[in-house]
């Protein structure tokens, strides 16, 4: 396999990268994007003194699956080819490896932290690199790790530092960043291409091969009826009625419908409104409230039982202890509905239509007797297990053959997978042990995942480039693309939507690509200065926020009693990713729980028991034992309230915090808590 060609569309769209040109090659999912990458990274191996290629991906298993399926078989007879993500104990020496290596896989996050350390074990230089793929380059936007990457070489490039690597994008859509006329979609498509200093390529001569070779599925919409009456949709409303005259709403504020994602906004702004005005009815009842209204969602999608059972684990048992009245008020009152709430839950002449549409469409596939493979995309990783849950427990579906499990992203949490995991149940797909996916998102763009039958998505709004990835999927001959929705729905006026905006995005980079060379070059400068400038106004606007106070004027409070546990000044950071607390009287705030295991390892730390407030029991993060001896509490800032000198605020990420967070220093440490040991 070391020598190979590419189909002639293929051979049209590299003619310019051959030619040492930057540019994004669009094709759609399934038409050989990073076959034709790895053509483009052995003719430049074959051609380049010193060369050095480096593939970047945005997500941890695709540094496996480039390696193994693509770059692996292709270049290993003459070239040293290297793969690196978080999982590989290489990362923590990634300049050597870099040094040493003709070709690196690895993920974007790796190349970033290279390139701002400074360590020269594990430092690299973008004149290092000779050429740089980046895998799914539609995500080369914002404050994404990749556009990160490309401000430091667009910085350089107007600076005219040189050498800088050849660029190579690949994407099945740049997507029109949410807009909706033609203008804006173009000023979209020249955005993402002056992110990567490229012009963005397509075949034109040889459209009808590859429409031949990525047949585009049938699509199919099963529109349902709502259904005529929903008691236990109703009962739960009237138990968030009950919550709602409890907590007395502010007058200046009226909740939207309950069930929809408009009143989830409204008790999340309630939620920091409570923490703000030191209201704790307030917050807790807006954080309970959001409980059932994901209840409802789940009502309105799933089963029943589903949306029961996510009450039920959210109240058995209670997840945080009852510190007053308000505690006591929200548990007493799911207790004293629980009982109905089953038995409405259980009751099959009110169940979803939605559940039975879908049932319809699996067994029209996999009922007809024809070998098949299907995908269900759905919202979240819990609805991804209530789907399997049916499925296993449907006897119809059963009886037809199907196979099912679920597909979600790569993480640490209950509803998540290890890598191996996702791993095993792709190869289980492949193989057919498995004829059946329920996926969230992760199965839309860049997994190697066979050819579908069927794709179904299934309660679920997203943009058109998800809408283009998912239908991708389906590339089987005589392949279907199922949307199953409600009649008058939001799902189905998105879908329609996307649809146009898919063709919106054809058009945009189609006016793209007929700008003469020399506009094209002056509006992607133009670009690229203005999006620098604003990059460094924003910098700028955030070190002033966090100078605004010092470490010591911040307090940290328990999110869900209030209590206050910490300092901003008993907070350091590790590695540019640990945010620790080092003052040893904050143990007598908090209480271990079980250990927490994490499916990669770490140089210098690794995981401990995770921790929960004394008094409410909430959640706050878990401890690390930092180079084999020092046991620290490892915070998560989401689980806590900050007082400022300018009033209390919440922030989801630590780089949000209003303070400046030193870096940890371990000698410093050392001295302060075992000074005997040191003597």
């Amino acid at each position: 396999m070391a020598d190979f060609e590419l189909y002639t569309y293929q051979q049209e769209v590299v003619e310019r990268a051959l030619k040492r040109e930057n540019i994004i090659i669009w094709l759609p999912t399934g038409g050989g994007k990073t076959r034709a990458a790895v053509y483009v990274a052995k003719r430049h191996l074959e051609t380049t003194p010193k060369a050095k290629v480096m593939v970047l991906v945005n997500k941890v298993h695709l540094v496996d699956q480039h390696y193994n399926k693509e770059f692996e078989p292709h270049l290993s007879r003459d070239y040293d080819i290297r793969k690196v993500s978080g999982v590989s104990d290489e990362k923590d020496f990634f300049g050597l490896v870099v040094q040493d290596s003709d070709v690196v896989i690895c993920t974007a996050q790796i190349l970033y932290n290279a390139l701002i350390n400074k360590e020269e074990a594990r430092h690299v230089e973008l004149s290092d690199i000779t050429l740089l793929i980046i895998d799914e380059c539609h995500h080369t936007h914002k404050e994404g790790v990749y556009n990160k990457i490309m401000r430091l070489y667009v910085e350089k490039k107007l600076r005219e530092e040189q050498p800088l690597p050849q660029i190579l994008g690949l994407t099945a859509s740049p997507g029109t960043g949410g807009a909706k006329t033609l203008d804006k979609a173009v000023e979209h498509v020249l955005q993402i291409c002056a992110n990567l200093d490229s012009a963005i390529v397509s075949t034109k001569k040889y459209a009808p091969e590859l429409k031949e070779r990525v047949p585009r599925p049938k699509k199919i919409f099963r529109i349902v009826e709502e259904r005529p009456k929903d008691p236990f949709g109703d009962h739960l409303k009237g138990m968030m009625n009950a919550i709602h005259d409890y907590m007395a709403l502010p007058p200046d504020f009226r909740l939207q419908e309950c069930g929809t994602q408009e009143y989830e906004t409204d008790v999340v702004m309630l939620v920091q409104r409570g923490i703000k005005e030191g209201n704790r009815v307030l917050a807790q009842c807006a954080l309970h409230l959001r409980q059932y209204n994901d209840a409802l969602l789940i009502n309105d999608t799933l089963r029943m039982i589903d949306a029961y059972g996510s009450l039920e684990d959210f109240y058995i048992p209670p997840k945080n202890r009852a510190i007053d009245g308000t505690d006591s008020f929200l548990l007493e009152l799911f207790e004293k509905n629980q009982v109905e709430l089953k038995n409405l839950a259980m009751d099959p002449q009110f169940e979803n239509p939605k559940m039975a549409e879908l049932q319809s469409t699996l067994l029209e596939q996999f009922g007809s007797g024809v070998p098949s493979k299907g995908i269900i995309f759905s919202k979240t990783r819990k609805s991804t297990h209530c789907l399997k849950d049916w499925v296993l427990k449907n006897r119809e579906l059963q009886e037809a053959g199907i196979k099912a499990d679920i597909l979600t992203g790569v993480g640490n949490g209950i509803n998540y997978m290890t890598q191996n995991e996702q791993a095993e149940t792709i190869q289980n797909f492949r193989r057919g042990a498995l004829n059946l996916l329920i996926s969230t998102s992760v199965a839309e763009e860049g997994l190697d995942i066979p050819e579908c039958n069927l794709v179904v998505r299934y309660g679920l709004l997203t943009n058109e480039i998800a809408q283009q990835q998912a239908t991708g999927r389906a590339r089987a001959k005589d392949s279907r693309y199922s949307v199953v929705a409600q009649a008058g729905g939001r799902e189905v006026h998105r879908e329609r939507m996307n649809e146009c905006l898919e063709d919106l995005t054809g058009k945009a980079i189609a006016c793209v690509q007929t700008m003469t060379h020399e506009d094209f070059c002056t509006k992607i400068s133009e670009l690229q200065q203005t999006a620098l400038t604003c990059s460094k106004i924003e910098q700028s606007r955030q070190a002033e926020k966090r100078s605004r106070n010092t470490a010591a004027s911040v307090q940290l409070l328990c999110r869900s009693c209030l209590t206050r546990v910490a300092s901003g000044s008993d907070i350091k950071l590790i590695d540019k990713m640990q945010y620790v607390n080092v003052n040893s009287d904050f143990k007598n705030h908090y209480e271990v729980g079980e250990q927490k295991t994490l499916d990669r390892r770490f140089m210098d730390w690794e995981p401990g028991c995770e921790i929960n407030c004394k008094k409410c029991n909430k959640k706050w993060g878990h401890e690390i034992k930092y180079k084999k001896s020092a046991l620290m509490p490892n915070l998560a800032i989401k689980n806590f309230a900050l007082e400022t000198p300018d009033g209390r605020t919440t922030v989801k990420k630590w780089k949000d915090a209003p303070f400046t967070v030193e870096d940890f220093n371990f000698e410093e440490y050392c001295e302060e808590n075992f000074p005997d040991f040191l003597d």
